[in-house]
């Protein structure tokens, strides 16, 4: 084991363990950026919680910044967000809900150590969720499962206990039991010290909701058969062996499992607490060739986001780094390891939302934005010393098509300029063909709301108003040149060159694909990743 003494640098080891590296993840309206406003407020982050439902006296959400995140309610994009509570350095990353931008949140768990899963106690494990659960167990995430919305009407709490266990194979152990049936929440039991936990509400949830704590006997004056009825419950949890176990949790074994009312600000606390308490600090990265690069070695990083228009004040964009091992330093030169070419990093900030402060350090855990990185793309890995080239993020397969035209031809530039900052981004895949010509280049999305997202950003961020044309695709395959020949004159295929030179065929429907590939065994025809939309998200 390493020792502070065997390090060059002893605060990096130091550092690293102080680090809680985690993503809020869920269904849609389940309440994730509610949860996410609610732990900075416990945290002393922020004075007052935001609201994505526009209460009166309650700001807007940190982690919804976009427009269109703060017309609807929802998030589009992960956000970035540090702050220190305790003696830990907390970096949390609040993802999209949507399932049509799983690619966003699949590049997030790529970034983080732990999940925190948010369950909404009247639905369950809905669609999004089961998929959520998957991509964890396909990275070996340890995940925390909040139960969410108990101060409303909702399921018993044995039956979720038994839904997440059937549905995800894993054992729940609950770390605290709702007094009180959903929707008549009274508190929560504190199953290790066996004290209660009073609920207490504030204005809109606005504030900090303090907790009272009374022992058994107070709480069994006080609340009288729903204590007595949360005691026998949690008995039967430990007859049943449902008890927190840190190596199974972090073997991805069991999930422990917390009640709470985001909205409220209630069980917020104990969460946060839990993080601290259980969830992994940064530890060894595993690199390309699968060897692990511990966090004591050189500084290294990659990119699992690039990000503009993030503030309307900044006309630029924002690389966020994961920091995998040793000490990141404003202006240090880094090789990038897709080009060999030295990167200076002179321009290096924390964020907190869109908000930014200039950072001089970082240590692994830590995500820092690298402004104007414009070599930097999604996946990208930086490195110095030691050479080290991290996995690289998969590509969905795109099951939507759009061509796209600027409504106003004199501004060519602009459109073009946008196109391509939202294709470095990631946002969604371009690609052009001979037959429609550059001018009209055509967008491959995993889900409809995200070519809502090109044109919001179009209009706002590049001043260029678009006009796009629904293609009648479903489906895209990779192709070689030879292939490429054959498909051109094939009814229902068009083939285009993607913006990274790959030759992608889309086909009208899977049985068009299926019967062309069965006439023409020796075409090439490849799933554009290993990792699918339906696969992980």
């Amino acid at each position: 084991m390493t020792t502070v003494a065997d390090v060059p640098n002893p605060q990096v080891p130091r550092e690293a363990l102080r680090r809680r590296t985690f993503a809020v993840i869920s269904h849609p309206d389940a309440g994730k950026s509610t949860l996410t406003e609610a732990l900075l407020l416990h945290a002393r982050a922020i004075t007052s919680a935001g609201a994505t439902h526009g209460k009166a006296g309650r700001s807007g959400t940190v982690s919804d910044w976009m427009e269109m995140e703060k017309a609807r309610g929802i998030s589009v994009t992960s956000a970035a967000i540090q702050f220190e509570y305790h003696n830990a350095v907390i970096n949390l990353v609040d993802t999209p809900g949507h399932a049509d931008f799983s690619e966003d949140t699949f590049r997030v768990l790529s970034a983080v150590d732990a999940a925190v899963m948010l369950v909404d106690a009247a639905k369950g494990l809905e669609p999004q969720t089961m998929k959520l659960f998957a991509v964890c167990k396909q990275r070996g995430l340890p995940v925390i499962t909040v139960i969410n919305k108990w101060d409303r009407p909702g399921d018993t709490p044995l039956a979720l206990m038994d839904e997440i266990q059937t549905r995800t194979g894993l054992l729940p152990t609950p770390l605290n039991w709702p007094v009180g049936e959903a929707g008549d929440l009274r508190g929560v039991l504190d199953r290790r010290s066996g004290d209660f936990l009073r609920y207490t509400r504030t204005a809109g949830g606005a504030t900090v909701a303090e907790s009272v704590r009374l022992d058994a006997a107070e709480a069994a004056i006080e609340e009288g058969p729903a204590w007595a009825s949360a005691v026998e419950e949690s008995e039967l949890l430990d007859a049943e062996s449902q008890n927190h176990d840190s190596e199974l949790f972090l073997d991805g074994q069991t999930t422990p499992v917390l009640f709470c009312a985001a909205v409220a600000n209630f069980g917020v606390q104990q969460l946060l607490d839990t993080l601290v308490e259980f969830a992994p600090p940064a530890e060894a990265r595993i690199d390309i060739d699968g060897n692990p690069r511990t966090v004591t070695s050189p500084f290294s990083g990659f990119v699992f986001k690039v990000q503009s228009g993030m503030n309307s004040a900044h006309r630029d964009h924002v690389a966020f780094v994961r920091v995998c091992s040793g000490e990141f330093r404003r202006g240090m030169i880094v090789t990038h390891a897709a080009t060999g070419r030295p990167f200076a990093t002179k321009y290096a900030q924390q964020l907190f939302g869109k908000e930014r402060t200039v950072t001089d350090q970082a240590w692994p855990g830590d995500i820092v934005g690298l402004v104007n990185a414009s070599a930097l793309r999604v996946g990208d890995s930086i490195f110095e010393d030691e050479r080290v080239e991290f996995p690289p993020l998969p590509l969905f397969s795109p099951e939507h098509f759009r061509a796209i035209r600027p409504v106003d031809s004199s501004k060519h530039k602009q459109f073009r300029r946008g196109i391509d900052q939202l294709d470095h981004e990631g946002v969604i895949q371009v690609m052009r063909s001979e037959v429609r010509g550059e001018q009209a280049p055509v967008l491959g999305a995993v889900g409809p709301m995200q070519f809502e997202v090109v044109e919001d950003r179009m209009v706002h961020d590049f001043h260029a108003d678009i006009r796009m044309e629904s293609l009648p695709y479903q489906v895209a395959r990779k192709t070689d040149k030879e292939s490429a020949l054959v498909l051109a004159g094939t009814r229902q295929v068009e083939v285009f060159t993607r913006s990274d030179g790959t030759l992608l065929a889309l086909f009208s429907t899977p049985w068009r694909l299926q019967a062309i590939a069965k006439e023409n065994p020796k075409l090439v025809l490849i799933d554009i990743a290993n990792a699918t939309a339906d696969d992980f998200m």
